[in-house]
């Protein structure tokens, strides 16, 4: 008996199948349901559409006289600004509050802590109608000495108008959710590269910027786009202190006409055309930062 596997002298093995294979019919897989899904879906959409260019009650003849008008290209601007503003400010504070949370110190920590449990816990239009309302509080604000005299003091009505009291608000709102998304995105990289920088002497700040942004921006940039997005779509609460912002806008003009449907329409286009804006310039910034991982 043969102790290997080869086989007996004499025998030959078997051919591979080769030229079999060809014989076979290959039949693709069937999905029938998708299909039935493709269908339903495509029959949704045409219906919709249908009803867009068919039903009067769109009006989009009033639609296309207001698109461009030149309050509403106002209220986009005042829109626009009161999101620079408030994302500026906000990921600047949400910054340096993430690494407080990131220190060694429990008091530094502590206080973070407490501010971003504050900001996510009160809603927003409270937080806005509070600083709106500031002066009621604190008549004049006073630079000077901790629990001493003051130098200088400021009348708060006029120095806390309804635009300041927006982009405060805005801001610090944001800022408690931009601090966790950086504490996120820097958690997510591996301290041992730290600790190879710190082994070359590496000053610390140019570890955390040269070494841990770059790396952290890939996992900050997708839920900081979505929170920029939805501060330019929130900024439209502001019009309950009567700000000139785009919806503010909208209702002032619809509750002179009556024409609600397309000036809604109207307010709902920029905010589309807009958030489709920075949605591509999120794409290129995320492109930027992933130069050394993406193959």
């Amino acid at each position: 008996m043969s102790l290997t596997s080869d086989p007996p002298v004499g025998t030959k093995e078997p051919a591979p199948p080769g030229d079999d294979y060809a014989a076979l019919k290959v039949v693709p897989v069937r999905h029938p349901w998708r299909w039935v899904a493709i269908t339903a879906t495509a029959v949704v959409l045409a219906q919709f559409i249908h009803g867009l260019a068919t039903n009067p009650g769109w009006e989009w003849g009033v639609f296309a006289e207001f698109f461009t008008a030149d309050v509403i290209l106002e209220a986009v601007w005042t829109t626009l600004q009161l999101t620079v503003y408030g994302t500026a400010l906000g990921f600047a504070l949400g910054i340096v509050l993430a690494f407080m949370r990131l220190s060694k110190s429990r008091f530094l920590t502590t206080v973070a802590f407490g501010y971003i449990w504050a900001f996510r816990s009160i809603p927003l239009i409270v937080q806005l109608l509070f600083w709106f309302n500031l002066a009621y509080l604190y008549e004049e604000l006073r630079f000077g000495i901790p629990f001493g005299p003051g130098f200088l003091s400021f009348d708060t009505m006029g120095l806390v108008g309804a635009m300041s009291a927006a982009v405060l608000g805005l801001a610090l709102h944001q800022a408690a959710y931009a601090a966790e998304i950086v504490r996120g995105g820097v958690l997510a990289v591996d301290g041992g590269q730290l600790e190879a920088a710190a082994a070359l002497g590496i000053p610390r700040l140019r570890q955390i910027r040269r070494i841990v942004l770059p790396q952290a921006m890939r996992s900050i940039l997708p839920n900081a786009a979505n929170e920029v997005i939805s501060l330019f779509k929130g900024t439209s609460i502001v019009s309950v202190m009567a700000i000139g912002e785009l919806f503010y806008q909208v209702q002032v003009i619809y509750g002179r006409n009556g024409r609600v449907v397309p000036l809604l329409m109207v307010a709902t286009a920029w905010y589309i055309l807009l958030t489709t804006v920075l949605s591509v310039l999120q794409h290129y910034v995320e492109r930027y930062f992933a130069k050394g991982s993406a193959r």
